[in-house]
């Protein structure tokens, strides 16, 4: 295979974190293993619980106490309650260690007034009397503490339970606790900077087999009625074909698919119509169904098919009284288990598991991934008249969505945080995105980046820690925004098992049994887009709609010239290397080098007299080139390359036809040269296809006599030749053709042989173009 040499700056390159896992680290706290594929970071954790028995500072006996967590220029500050003398925050602050700028903590109660706040009370802690707490320990306990006055003289009344403890990321609070990085960020604002972990929903194909109806009620019973039914499912709609019967009962037999997400909250809603009119129709019944009652089957078989009731007014199904007489429509409606609902690109997928769980296999490894850090983030906003970035990590595996927290105004964030996914393909793909988090300026999040790792390409058990370019194609031309530090390990629990996957295919049983279409699946997978971005949008913090769908490669299918040029270059390579052996076999025809052609003169003469020998050749030969280029097999993870993505190379007016709309906003001057230029392309595209096309029409009037005498000299000549081969060794016949090939320059005419003279003579459909 050919390849591309690409430019040092858009290189993966190779790190050396001080890491557990890469055995950089010898000594240490072996305890933190979970988390030995990131950098170990200290913090400070102040845990503020309650309070008891404030003293009130004004007539009205009550106070409006918060608590402000003091260490160094770094403040955290509890949200404060009216009129309350035993609040309860259960609040907990992490002060980097690399941040601690004093030599104590002080904890301060306060009382919130409109002009100045009162003090109440404080409880001081020196750094070295903390304790140290490393997981699996349990919790520290929280304790209550008396309140001290400015002159450190104890209260008589108020104390507040807290714990203070010096730990690790590895805490169970820390992606839940108040960060001293995020200082700036108003407590309404540190929901939407913490890191969490969210779930996609699980999505079902709904297939609704709209069999007839029965007993339609017409207004006007004079016309044939044109019927069709229309099914919606939230916003979802589709309709079935006009029924070719022409009456009160028509038939379809046609099916329907749908995308659902659990729990199924939408109401499926059939309408059936009739066309009286151009772009209008009548309706002539509905019927309202919930889900949750839904057949689901696991394979082909179908179910049960059931009669329902149609009403003028739609009325959700079970909750009426049972008319004495209604039209009826005869559905079969399932849930299908057993596909796959795409939400990726296929190539691109990290899942491949059917729906339904019944028919899930066990795990076959544990995929660990660290996010360590960034470095050379391109500024995504600007602030105070510089620019700056809020940057945050989201990666995806299976339903799994992980997010960072976010790094507040840092080009070289440091996240070190370590996620892990259960395996259950080896030819999956991992993808870490790099966002900038524009909520805190009330806008959408920018995507910087992103990392793909492909499972299959990495060897087990081994820790790979790589600098990732984060590279994309802006309308200036292709840009580096950064580079991602990860360490990524893939674990196999059962190597066999893991084997045993490449023999099976790569969807689900069903998307073979009963197979969808392309155009159903594009629009399947954009509704499963939807739901997947709708749900994920409502958790807190939300993962937001343009996140979800640069990480799932939406638009990726639209037609670029750039993409067109770069496919067209990886057909050229992978061809390349049967040009090279056609080019190898001329030059031992022409006797380039007379010894060569010697040595496939024997080889030959072999081969032919003992042809069991031929396959057990092609293999071993084949076994030989495997075990000589494991020597130079890839040492590292594959990552974006823009030599073979063309991004380097494109051209600037290439570059606004691929960033624009669909449909285009551009000005009917610039789409008609791009519309000519595209009608260049196909054009030399329909030649090729008409050469060959031409070529296989050739083969096929060879015994069709559309030309009489080309048909009669090919008969006789095949009479001829099966005379010939009959009476004549299959071996004789062998050797001559083979010497005839390779036969000297001497013995060759520089006109085309027979053969070819012949064949370019026949008729082709070419004469019946228009």
């Amino acid at each position: 295979m050919q390849k591309f040499p690409i430019s040092e700056e858009f290189a993966l390159k190779q790190t050396s974190p001080k890491i557990l896992g890469s055995g950089v680290i010898t000594g240490g706290d072996k305890v933190i293993s979970a988390y030995d594929l990131v950098e170990q970071m200290e913090y400070l954790y102040v845990r503020i619980v309650k309070a008891k028995e404030l003293p009130a500072k004004d007539v009205t006996g009550t106070c409006d106490p918060y608590v402000e967590v003091k260490l160094g220029n770094y403040k955290g500050v509890t949200k404060h309650f009216e009129k309350k003398s035993n609040p309860e925050w259960n609040l907990v602050f992490a002060f980097a260690h690399d941040q601690l700028q004093a030599s104590h903590v002080e904890v301060v109660v306060k009382d919130k007034d409109v002009v100045l706040d009162d003090f109440i009370g404080r409880v001081f802690f020196d750094l070295v009397d903390i304790p140290r707490r490393a997981p699996p320990d349990s919790p520290l306990a929280p304790q209550w503490y008396k309140l001290e006055d400015k002159k450190s003289e104890k209260l008589k009344k108020g104390e507040i339970m807290l714990a203070i403890w010096k730990g690790t990321q590895a805490d169970e609070v820390f992606s839940d606790a108040w960060h001293s990085d995020a200082a700036a960020v108003g407590s309404d604002g540190v929901s939407k900077i913490r890191g969490k972990v969210y779930l996609s929903p699980r999505l079902w194909y709904l297939r609704v087999n709209v069999i007839q109806c029965q007993d339609l009620l017409l207004s006007d019973k004079t016309r044939a009625p044109e019927v069709c039914v229309k099914v919606i499912l939230g916003n979802q709609a589709l309709k079935t074909k006009i029924s070719s019967v022409k009456s009160v009962n028509p038939s379809w037999n046609e099916d329907l698919v749908f995308v659902v997400a659990e729990p199924f909250e939408e109401p499926l809603v059939i309408t059936v119509e009739d066309r009286v009119g151009p772009n209008k129709d009548e309706v002539l019944g509905r019927c309202v169904m919930l889900l949750n009652g839904v057949s689901r089957r696991l394979d082909n078989k179908p179910v049960p098919a059931k009669w329902h009731n149609l009403e003028k007014h739609a009325v959700v199904e079970g909750q009426h009284k049972e008319a004495k007489f209604s039209s009826k429509i005869h559905l079969r409606i399932s849930l299908d288990g057993g596909y796959h609902v795409l939400d990726e690109s296929t190539y691109y997928s990290s899942d491949y598991r059917p729906s339904s769980k019944l028919l899930w296999k066990s795990s076959i490894g544990i995929l660990e991934v660290g996010i360590i850090s960034a470095t050379g983030l391109s500024p995504m906003k600007s602030k105070d008249g510089r620019g700056t970035t809020d940057a945050y990590c989201v990666a995806k595996y299976g339903p799994k969505w992980v997010r960072t927290r976010t790094i507040i105004d840092s080009g070289s964030p440091k996240w070190n945080e370590q996620y892990t996914w259960e395996v259950f393909d080896p030819c999956t793909v991992i993808t870490v995105g790099v966002f900038d988090n524009g909520h805190l300026q009330g806008g959408k999040d920018i995507s910087i980046g992103k990392v793909r790792i492909r499972l299959s390409t990495l060897e087990t058990e081994r820790v790979y820690t790589h600098s990732y370019p984060l590279i994309v194609l802006t309308p200036s031309g292709v840009k580096k925004t950064g580079e991602l530090h990860l360490a990524v390990r893939y674990s196999c629990t059962s190597y066999i098992n893991m084997l045993h996957k490449y023999t099976h295919p790569l969807l689900p049983k069903m998307h073979y049994v009963h197979p969808l279409s392309v155009t159903q699946l594009d629009v399947l997978r954009y509704q499963a887009i939807q739901i997947v971005s709708a749900r994920l949008g409502r958790a807190e913090p939300p993962l937001k709609k343009e996140v979800v769908e640069y990480m799932l490669d939406v638009g990726s299918h639209i037609w670029s010239v750039r993409k067109a040029k770069a496919n067209f270059v990886r057909i050229m390579s992978v061809m390349s290397g049967v040009i090279a052996v056609a080019k190898w076999f001329d030059q031992i025809c022409q006797w380039k080098n007379p010894l060569t052609t010697i040595l496939i003169h024997i080889l030959f003469v072999i081969l032919v007299f003992y042809p069991e020998l031929i396959f057990p050749t092609l293999f071993l030969y084949l076994f030989f080139i495997g075990i000589w280029n494991y020597r130079s097999k890839p040492r590292h993870p594959p990552h974006m390359d823009i030599r073979l993505s063309n991004a380097d190379a494109v051209g600037p007016d290439e570059l606004d036809e691929e960033f624009d709309t669909f449909p285009t906003s551009k000005s009917s001057d610039l789409v008609r040269m791009r519309y000519d230029r595209l009608r260049s392309i196909g054009g030399r595209i329909q030649t090729v296809i008409g050469d060959l096309a031409m070529q296989g029409e050739r083969f096929q009037s060879l015994l069709s006599w559309r030309d009489p005498r080309a048909s009669a000299l090919f008969v006789t000549f095949c009479f001829f030749a099966a005379s010939v081969m009959y009476v004549t060794p299959f071996w004789i016949v062998t050797l001559v053709l083979g010497f005839y090939v390779l036969r000297h320059p001497k013995l060759r005419s520089k006109v085309p042989p027979l053969s070819a003279n012949f064949f370019k003579r026949l008729p082709a459909r070419t004469d019946l173009m228009l």
